[in-house]
């Protein structure tokens, strides 16, 4: 049976992992009858927002065990060696994947990004993994590409500063709706913007579920 891995930013879409587009990758993954690993990088998280007032709180968090909320605490450190056990990896978004990844909420195009997250995402990519990317997380792959003369057809969406930053990184940006996903055939990776529009949850639902029927169909059939 095949298996995906699932890479949380932490939990909750101010900080961490955005929890719809989390749950509704793991809903399309289990529809399919593939069954999935949750992974997350054991680090701190940049900061730690309270989700009512939208401020931040002042405490100390980490990511893995964050994460691990989402997961239902089925959850393993992200690392490597996953890639030798997961038939593709996908990652949801979340200001959580510009924050805890790399810091690129903060510093924008000018930005540093975890160097395990950018090794996975490179090997990934390296082995033609099919590799999923939600919401703002085509940036950070975009990023974690840059200077590898690699790339990829990626979409966070409509034109704005995301969209440039992909395009600055060395990727192209393909411009799609909330539904749709754009499929990068050569390179085996797969984009939709999700929460990047300001959009209802079945809208999202059918943009993910679009991406993870095109990431199964990549996934080579066993013999």
């Amino acid at each position: 049976m095949s298996k995906i891995g699932v890479v949380l930013s932490g939990c909750g879409f101010l900080d961490g992992a955005e929890i719809y587009e989390a749950t509704l990758t793991l809903l399309a993954i289990d529809r399919r009858g593939i069954t999935y690993q949750c992974l997350a990088p054991d680090v701190e998280q940049l900061h730690v927002v309270n989700h009512l007032t939208k401020q931040p709180t002042g405490e100390s968090r980490n990511v893995l065990i964050e994460a691990a909320r989402i997961a239902r605490g089925k959850i393993e450190p992200l690392a490597e060696q996953w890639l030798d056990h997961c038939d593709a990896v996908i990652f949801p978004g979340g200001y959580g994947a510009a924050k805890n990844y790399c810091d690129f909420a903060v510093k924008g195009t000018g930005c540093d990004i975890h160097p395990l997250v950018a090794s996975f995402m490179r090997k990934a990519v390296e082995r033609k993994l099919p590799v999923g990317v939600i919401c703002i997380a085509p940036v950070v792959l975009a990023r974690a590409l840059k200077g590898m003369n690699i790339h990829p057809r990626l979409t966070v969406g409509g034109p704005g500063g995301a969209a440039e930053a992909i395009e600055s990184f060395g990727s192209r940006h393909i411009a799609c709706s909330v539904t749709e996903c754009i499929v990068d055939d050569t390179l085996n990776i797969v984009s939709t913007p999700a929460f990047m529009y300001d959009a209802r949850i079945s809208e999202v639902a059918q943009g993910v579920d679009n991406l993870v029927e095109k990431i199964a169909a990549l996934i080579p059939v066993r013999h």
